[in-house]
C-alpha cells in the first residue's frame, strides 16, 4: 500500500512593507490595519488621525465601507481639494469588500494621490480581498501594515495592560496589574477601558488597594481568584468564590481553563532551581509567572499535583458536555485541589 502523500501547509505571505506597532502608528500612502483585535485596530486608526491632525489641523477625514461601495468614491475622496488639505480616508469591511471596491482599490495602488492617507481595515475573518492585501504587502502603493492579532493568552493580556500604563508613564504595582487583568480576563475592551479609567482618575501610583476599590466586585468573582484560593488550600473560601463567580454569570468552561492553566504552570516550574528570569525565558513565561508558581507550589507534592491535574482534565471534559451537571464538576474540582485529596476521601 503506497504511503499517503502529506499535504504541505500553504506558505505564509512575506511582507515587503514596514510593520508598525498599533501603539505607535505612522502614516503612509496606504496603511493596512489587519487582524481581528478591534481594540488595537481602533487605537491604531485613531492614532493615525491624531498624528495627521497634529501635523495639519485642516485634515479632511472621510469614511468608506468596502462592502457597500459606490463606484468612484475612493478617487473622489482622495483627490486634492481646492486648498490642498491633507486627506485621511478610513476604509472598513475590506474582508467583505465588493467587486467594485476591489477593482478600484487595486487601480489606486498604482497611482496613490499625493497628500492622502488611505487606511484599509481587514479583520482576517475571510479571505475576501486577499489579492488586494497581497498587493499592498508586496509594496504596491508605498504602504505599511499594522497587525492586530487576537489577544487570547493570559500573558498577552498582561502585556497589553502593562503597555497601557507604560504608554501613559503611569506606575502600577505588579500585584495590582495582575488583579486588574484577572478581573477582566474575558473582555479586552473592558480591560482597556479599566486601564484608561485608572490612568485618568488616579493621580499617583496604582496599588492593589486602588484596583480593589475600583473593581473589587470583579476581582472577587474572577476565575483566578477561585484558582488561587483553591491552590492555597482554602477550601471554604474557594467554594464561596466559585459560587460568587457562577452567580455573577461566569461560564464554567473558562473557570476550569483558568484553574488548569495555573496547575500546568506549576507543573512546568516544579523541581527547577534556575533563576526566575532564566526559567521564564526557557519556558516562554514571564518572571512574575515563575515567581507566582513557585509560591503556589508550597505544600504541594508530585503526587498531589498529579492528582489535581487529572481532576482538571476530567472537569474540563465534563463542563464541555461529558456531564449533565457542570456546576457539580466544578465544585468537585475545587474540592480536590483545595484538599489535595481524592473527592470524598
Amino acid at each position: 500500500m503506497a504511503p499517503t502523500a502529506r499535504r504541505s501547509a500553504p506558505a505564509k505571505t512575506r511582507s515587503a512593507i514596514p510593520q508598525l506597532s498599533w501603539r505607535e502608528p505612522q502614516p503612509a500612502p496606504i496603511v493596512l490595519v489587519s487582524g481581528p483585535e478591534e481594540v488595537c485596530a481602533e487605537r491604531a486608526i485613531a492614532g493615525l488621525r491624531d498624528y495627521l491632525r497634529a501635523e495639519d489641523p485642516s485634515l479632511e477625514v472621510s469614511d468608506i465601507r468596502a462592502d457597500d461601495y459606490t463606484q468612484g468614491t475612493l478617487l473622489a475622496v482622495t483627490s486634492p481639494s481646492l486648498f490642498g488639505e491633507p486627506r485621511l480616508v478610513r476604509v472598513s469591511g475590506v474582508e467583505k469588500c465588493s467587486d467594485a471596491f476591489l477593482s478600484e482599490a487595486l487601480s489606486y495602488l498604482a497611482a496613490p494621490q499625493e497628500g492622502a492617507t488611505v487606511v484599509m481595515r481587514h479583520t482576517g475573518a475571510t479571505v475576501r480581498g486577499k489579492k488586494l492585501l497581497d498587493a499592498i504587502r508586496a509594496g504596491q502603493g508605498g504602504g505599511a501594515e499594522i497587525a492586530c492579532p487576537a489577544v487570547k493568552r493570559d500573558s498577552d493580556r498582561f502585556d497589553f495592560a502593562a503597555g497601557e500604563f507604560q504608554a501613559a508613564r503611569k506606575r502600577i504595582a505588579p500585584v495590582a496589574l495582575r488583579s486588574l487583568v484577572s478581573a477582566f480576563a474575558d473582555d479586552l475592551t473592558e480591560l482597556a477601558a479599566a486601564c484608561q479609567q485608572l490612568i485618568a482618575d488616579v493621580p499617583g501610583d496604582i496599588t492593589e488597594q486602588v484596583v480593589e476599590r475600583y473593581y473589587g466586585g470583579r476581582v472577587e468573582t474572577s476565575a483566578f481568584t477561585v484558582a488561587d484560593t483553591a491552590i492555597a488550600g482554602r477550601s471554604g473560601e474557594a467554594l464561596l468564590a466559585l459560587r460568587h463567580a457562577l452567580a455573577s454569570g461566569a461560564d464554567p468552561v473558562p473557570l476550569v481553563a483558568a484553574i488548569a492553566s495555573k496547575l500546568r504552570t506549576m507543573a512546568r516550574v516544579a523541581g527547577s532551581r534556575e533563576p526566575a528570569a532564566a526559567l521564564a525565558g526557557r519556558l516562554g513565561l514571564k518572571d512574575w509567572q515563575v515567581d507566582r508558581a513557585r509560591r503556589d507550589l508550597v505544600g504541594w507534592s508530585e503526587s498531589t499535583l498529579g492528582l489535581a491535574i487529572q481532576a482538571a482534565a476530567r472537569a474540563d471534559a465534563e463542563v464541555k458536555g461529558a456531564s449533565r451537571d457542570p456546576v457539580f464538576a466544578l465544585e468537585r474540582l475545587v474540592t480536590v485541589i483545595s484538599t489535595r485529596a481524592p473527592y470524598g476521601s
